[in-house]
């Protein structure tokens, strides 16, 4: 591997590890409770500050460390869709099958909504 490959797979794991360690402090802030509110705000968060720099960086140019550092490691460690399976898949083994719809829908819909607001500002910024 040569050492330019080396430095942009320790900017995904810098990235990671921060994308990570913010994702637990806004989550546990935020809670769970009777719905997994804290996944939720992280996965919506996510999708929207990833579409809004995403967007907002169209026509200029970004390095190649700062997409990896950004898209894949920051984002790739903050949001949490793996996560939300798990927690869907929990409520409805409990058979609360109406949060585990609610969580489906908000995951899904709103964070693709999310996104889109995020490109939306994104391009304000251009």
């Amino acid at each position: 591997m040569n050492p330019e490959d080396l430095k942009l797979i320790a900017l995904i794991g810098l990235g990671g590890a921060f994308g990570s360690i913010l994702r637990y402090f806004i989550a546990g802030y935020v809670g769970s409770h009777d719905f997994p509110w804290g996944t939720f705000t992280v996965n919506f968060l996510g999708s929207f500050f990833l579409a809004m720099i995403f967007f907002s960086s169209l026509g200029k140019e970004l390095s190649p460390e700062i997409q990896v550092f950004l898209f894949v490691g920051l984002f790739g460690g903050f949001t949490t869709m793996s996560t939300f399976s798990l927690d869907t898949i929990g409520l409805l083994i409990t058979e609360r099958f109406g949060a585990a719809l609610l969580n489906m829908v908000l995951n899904g819909g709103l964070c693709v909504l999310g996104a889109l607001g995020g490109r939306w500002f994104g391009m304000l910024l251009m």
